[in-house]
């Protein structure tokens, strides 16, 4: 049996951030490094499984990134009331065929041309070969733990020492992300390219 005839798996991950949630399926859900990420229904018109999501009423955010999706909600609510409800909404929903994306997000993340296509973007945005290495290092060591915890992280610019990047997903928001930007990635960056003198991360 193929990898695309298998049916949809979703499992949850807990995340750093108390607020979100990581459900990680066993096939692609955005193409080439893509991320979507949508704080309402309203934002979410190019994700039919996300406006779907933001029917629960306790659902306050929803990100889309390769294989996993986290979903944020609102204070008061517990993962392990609505968790399983969730995994068993959208193992459904996927399962019987239904759109992720819109055809048109679809092509945005196939030509990685969109902003919202974190590796792509990062290296446009990098015009020198002091920002060249900071994406590199971003590629290497920091995304694939960021990703891990169910987030996302680009380069945003890098201007007299001062190194901005965006979060995303699970980071967004999220209490330890301050602790591990400038215990983690700044100890990195002092080491690697101490060029960086400071760390900002923007929401």
């Amino acid at each position: 049996m193929s990898e695309k005839t298998l049916p949809f798996m979703i499992y949850a991950e807990v995340t750093p951030n108390p607020a979100t949630m990581k459900f990680v399926a066993n096939h692609i859900l955005a193409e080439n490094g893509a991320v979507f990420e949508f704080k309402s229904e309203a934002e979410a018109s190019s994700s039919p499984l996300a406006q779907r999501l933001f029917s629960f009423p306790f659902v306050t955010g929803v990100f889309i990134a390769q294989n996993f999706l986290t979903i944020s909600k609102m204070e008061g609510v517990e993962w392990d009331e609505v968790m399983l409800e969730i995994r068993e909404y959208m193992s459904n929903y996927l399962n019987a065929g239904q759109p992720i994306l819109t055809e048109s997000a679809q092509s945005i993340a196939l030509d990685a041309e969109s902003d919202d296509d974190i590796g792509q973007t990062d290296h446009v945005l990098a015009d020198g070969p002091i920002e060249e290495q900071i994406v590199e290092i971003l590629d290497d060591y920091v995304r694939p733990a960021v990703e891990g915890d169910g987030g996302a992280i680009h380069f945003k610019s890098f201007e007299e020492g001062r190194l901005t990047v965006v979060l995303k997903g699970a980071c967004n928001g999220c209490p330890s992300s301050t602790v591990t930007l400038k215990s983690g990635i700044q100890a990195l960056f002092d080491r690697m390219l101490p060029e960086v003198k400071e760390v900002i991360a923007e929401e």
